[in-house]
């Protein structure tokens, strides 16, 4: 088995602490409001939010994959990091045994925060992982971060 690892920085103006309620701690009700067509739902099979839960996630009309079933690894409130495992589901692409997602909201000076991600993507064997593919789940990150933040912004 193979491991391959992105980075990704995403600024934002709004506050960590708040960044990583809606991020984090609230992103299975705010998701499905604000981005239907990104996730539809969530469902839990195991657990209550904490380390050791196990939920799959419901993709929307707009996506191109199902479900993915998501295993939440670590999470701690106080230094605004979380970490979870995509353990199952069609975004595997029968290619991966699993994506584990490292999140660290960060505080910036001027009152706001960074979103730093790393993905680390665990291919089956040999295997070559399209990196148009990978770019992709980027970007579609990237939108719902910043689609986040706007509803954050015009909600506060």
């Amino acid at each position: 088995m193979g491991a391959i690892t992105y980075d990704v920085e995403i600024p934002s103006s709004i506050p960590a602490a708040k960044m990583f309620k809606a991020v984090v701690l609230d992103a299975d009700t705010l998701i499905p409001k604000i981005m239907p067509q990104a996730i539809k739902s969530v469902e839990f099979l195991e657990g209550d939010g904490g380390v050791g839960t196990v939920k799959i996630i419901h993709f929307g009309e707009g996506s191109q994959y199902k479900s993915a079933k998501h295993r939440v690894d670590a999470i701690d409130t106080e230094n605004l990091t979380h970490t979870y495992t995509i353990v199952e589901g069609d975004a595997l692409a029968g290619v991966l045994e699993s994506i584990t997602y490292h999140v660290k909201i960060v505080p910036t000076e001027d009152g706001g925060c960074i979103c730093k991600n790393r993905s680390i993507y665990h291919t089956k064997g040999d295997v070559e992982i399209n990196e148009e593919k990978i770019k992709e789940g980027k970007e579609k990150a990237m939108q719902m971060f910043k689609a986040i933040e706007a509803y954050l912004q015009t909600n506060a």
